[in-house]
């Protein structure tokens, strides 16, 4: 019935072209408008102002001779005020868009070794995305933005990364665990000589509480005992001595067999021995 009265309707984010006789009149926009049909006005297409995504995948090598697929994402819109350019100048405008993203990265990413394309994809899209403002612009289109969304490598250039990526894990495990085990052991060291600087503190205090022992033990004697010399009392003390040990020896479970000269007449000698031997030491 509208088309009978003249009455056309546009959609909002849509405009309509225009021709009268097959020329070019007009760009109408969202709304009613009365169009004549019987003096040759017509509707000869509509034009979507919306935003529209169009995915490029473009194949290509990098510096180091390395064949990836580049994924770009292109945002693009018509203008209101072009749309004349728009709906005439591009019969497809997908294949224009895409003819300039390719030309871009073929002639980008083959600068670029295979990490730098990883970190510089900004780059790459600004580049994609300057180019195709200057060339989309005369045909009535704007560029809202350009993403570089995905690279690509070969499968077998990516296992070969991963393995890369997992042998420079596993070397550094092995330094931690190696530098670990070191200080480890730099501990241990110092432990074991920090106990055995305490034992030798311990075994010195011992030794000389047994003199200052001895010596309490001569002078009480000496007072107690009149007529004793020093050596008897040192003979006595050196035989209570050898007769404790030989006690220990014999009361513990675990001493090995021990045979020496004993008798009534070896205890003189065993004394002498002993004496003799702290006399050789001194002089030495």
């Amino acid at each position: 019935m509208g088309g009978v009265l003249g009455l056309v309707q546009v959609d909002q984010s849509t405009v309509a072209i225009k021709e009268t006789f097959g020329k070019f009149n007009a760009v109408l926009e969202p709304g009613c408008h009365f169009l004549p049909w019987c003096i040759g006005d017509r509707i000869v297409g509509y034009l979507s102002l919306r935003v529209k995504q169009l995915d490029v995948r473009c194949e290509t090598k990098t510096k180091d001779n390395v064949f990836v697929t580049v994924v770009a994402s292109v945002q693009y819109r018509a203008l209101v005020d072009k749309a004349p350019d728009a709906f005439y100048k591009l019969s497809n405008t997908k294949q224009q868009i895409q003819s300039y993203v390719f030309d871009v990265i073929r002639a980008t990413v083959p600068k670029l070794e295979l990490d730098d394309a990883f970190v510089q994809k900004d780059d790459i899209a600004k580049a994609v995305e300057e180019e195709l403002e200057k060339a989309m612009s005369m045909y009535g289109y704007e560029i809202v933005q350009t993403l570089i969304v995905d690279i690509e490598p070969d499968v077998h250039v990516k296992r070969a990364m991963n393995e890369i990526n997992a042998a420079a894990r596993m070397r550094s495990a092995a330094n931690d665990k190696a530098e670990a085990e070191k200080i480890l052991q730099i501990k241990r060291a110092e432990g074991e000589a920090e106990s055995k600087y305490l034992a030798g503190v311990g075994i010195a205090r011992q030794r000389q509480a047994i003199v200052d022992g001895l010596r309490d033990s001569v002078l009480t004697f000496s007072e107690n005992v009149p007529g004793t010399t020093a050596k008897d009392i040192m003979d006595m003390v050196l035989v209570t001595q050898y007769f404790d040990t030989m006690k220990e020896i014999g009361a513990s479970s675990k001493s090995s067999s021990v045979f020496i000269p004993h008798g009534p007449g070896a205890v003189k000698d065993v004394a002498s021995q002993i004496r003799d031997g702290l006399l050789q030491a001194n002089t030495i």
